[in-house]
C-alpha cells in the first residue's frame, strides 16, 4: 500500500501550504494528515499480526441453499482434519508449514463430501476486511489463509482463523491471546478506538484503488 507516500505528502503539504489555505482548507488537510498517521499504524499492527495467524477461508459453489449447507459440511470436514495436525504448532510459521504439507490431504477430506463438485485448495495471502470477534478485532489487510473453493466459488463465503484454533473454540479471546502474547493482543482487544483505527486502514485501501 501507498500509505507512507500519502502521509509524507500530506505532511509536505501541511508544512508548505497551510499559511495560504483557507480555514476549512486546513481543516481539511489536518483530518486527511490524522487519517493517514492511524492508517500508518494499522498497517503497522496488521503486519505484525499476519505472521502470527493463519486465517480459513471456504467459498460456496452458489447462493443456493443446498450449496451453501455443503459448504459448511466442507468447513466441518477440513477442519476435523487439520485441527489435530495443528496442534502441533507453536508459530504461524510452523502452521503454514503443517498446511502446506498437508494440502493434497485436505483436498481429499473435502472432495470426500463436497458430493461431486471440483475442489480446489490452496494456501496463499488474501486480502480481509476489519473483523470483531468475541473480545477483539483484526485489521484489514493481507494474511496468510487456507482457501478452499468449491466448483466456479460463485457463492458466499465463510472464514474463520485456523491458527490459533478459534473456529472450534468457545473462548476465542483466551486462545488469541494465548498466541500473540500480551503485549499484541492488548493493541487488538481494547474498545471502540482500535476498531476504529484498523477501520482507517481499509478505507484508505478503498481510496487507494479508486485513485489508481
Amino acid at each position: 500500500m501507498y500509505i507512507h507516500y500519502i502521509a509524507r505528502t500530506v505532511f509536505y503539504m501541511f508544512k508548505t501550504k497551510i499559511k495560504s489555505l483557507k480555514l476549512w482548507e486546513s481543516a481539511l488537510l489536518i483530518a486527511l494528515s490524522l487519517a493517514a498517521l492511524t492508517a500508518l499504524w494499522a498497517q503497522g499492527r496488521q503486519n505484525s499480526l499476519s505472521e502470527k495467524l493463519v486465517r480459513f477461508h471456504v467459498i460456496a459453489v452458489s447462493d443456493d441453499e443446498y450449496e451453501q449447507q455443503l459448504k459448511l459440511r466442507v468447513r466441518d470436514a477440513v477442519l476435523e482434519y487439520i485441527s489435530p495436525k495443528l496442534e502441533a504448532a507453536e508459530s504461524g510459521a510452523q502452521a503454514r508449514e503443517i498446511l502446506a504439507s498437508e494440502l493434497d490431504n485436505i483436498r481429499d477430506t473435502a472432495q470426500a463430501v463436497s458430493e461431486g463438485r471440483g475442489v480446489t485448495v490452496t494456501l496463499t495471502r488474501e486480502n480481509y476486511p476489519t473483523k470483531s470477534y468475541e473480545g477483539f478485532t483484526l485489521p484489514a489487510g493481507e494474511y496468510q489463509s487456507l482457501r478452499v473453493i468449491l466448483g466456479e466459488g460463485q457463492g458466499h463465503n465463510w472464514w474463520c482463523i485456523v491458527f490459533p484454533p478459534i473456529c472450534l473454540s468457545a473462548a476465542q479471546a483466551d486462545t488469541v491471546e494465548e498466541q500473540l502474547g500480551e503485549e499484541d493482543f492488548r493493541l487488538i482487544s481494547e474498545d471502540g478506538g482500535y476498531e476504529l483505527r484498523f477501520k482507517a486502514l481499509e478505507l484508505w485501501g478503498e481510496l487507494l484503488e479508486k485513485l489508481g
